[in-house]
């Protein structure tokens, strides 16, 4: 019996005598927490401030101008009609680089990430000269609506694809022999097991996808011919505004492109959450 007692007290001695982590906790907390007020909620603060500073009145007048009004239609339409192209191509691109092998996919797998490092002006200059008014290809897209949703569309490629992969490669292919070995088939093993397995970070790159796509200026500067009304995207509206001297519209317009982009964001958090606590 004492030999059990001094047993069972010496583990709880050690556990008592193990430091917490406090100290290097709040160092990490407090660097993170000025780095990120330095780059990122100052400088959003800051915008914030300017758009709104002349009143309410002031902020709706100048994102209801209808130069601004046109621009902001056309970026949500452009952003909205991308990210659900992306959502579905994307999440394609994922599952074929993981699950279906074939010559060339190490380098099909490495242009995937070409939009990321290669300077999106230049992917607006490379889309000129392909599908502009002297198109090799016989397509010409420069200077209408489809040209800016194309453009779009190659920056923000990678991000549904980045998402889904990881959750693809790690995904239990047990549960779906089983689920195969008792008669499901494909569109069932799909429906009831990948899927559901998948939807977060799909829904998470079209979130990313959306957002790159609502501020994107320099794959769309070009193509589109920044033309008021028809053409003109929001990036290169505020672009305009500041060139004109009117930083306080130019503010206001892109305050309203972070709140469209942060509602977006919040929705999607509160979309994984329901589904946290529901399965």
């Amino acid at each position: 019996m004492p030999t059990f007692e001094k047993t069972r007290e010496a583990p709880a001695a050690g556990r008592r005598t193990a430091p917490p982590a406090w100290g290097g906790t709040a160092a990490g907390v407090g660097t993170a927490t000025i780095f990120l007020s330095a780059v990122v909620l100052i400088p959003l603060g800051t915008v914030l401030w300017q758009g709104t500073a002349q009143g309410p009145a002031a902020f709706w007048d100048a994102i209801t101008a209808p130069d601004a009004w046109a621009a902001l239609r056309l970026t949500v339409a452009a952003s909205v009609v991308v990210a659900l192209v992306n959502l579905v191509m994307g999440t394609l691109i994922a599952w074929v680089l993981v699950r279906d092998p074939f010559p060339g996919r190490g380098l099909i797998d490495l242009l995937i990430d070409l939009p990321f490092a290669l300077p999106t002006i230049v992917a607006g200059l490379v889309l000129l000269a392909l599908y502009g008014t002297d198109s090799p290809v016989g397509i010409t897209l420069a200077y209408t609506r489809a040209g800016v949703v194309v453009a779009l569309l190659f920056v923000t490629l990678p991000f549904v694809v980045r998402t889904v992969q990881p959750v693809l490669l790690e995904l239990d292919g047990e549960m779906e022999q089983a689920a195969a070995s008792l008669g499901a088939g494909s569109w069932t093993i799909f429906r009831r097991i990948i899927l559901p397995n998948l939807l977060p970070a799909m829904l998470a790159g079209t979130a990313l996808a959306f957002t790159r796509s609502m501020a994107e200026f320099g794959s769309t500067v070009l193509i589109s011919g920044n033309v008021p009304f028809k053409t003109q995207v929001a990036a290169v509206h505020v672009f305009g505004q500041i060139e004109s001297d009117n930083t306080a519209a130019a503010a206001a317009v892109s305050t309203t492109l972070l709140m469209v982009s942060l509602l977006v964001l919040v929705t999607i958090d509160l979309v994984h959450r329901w589904g946290a606590r529901r399965g």
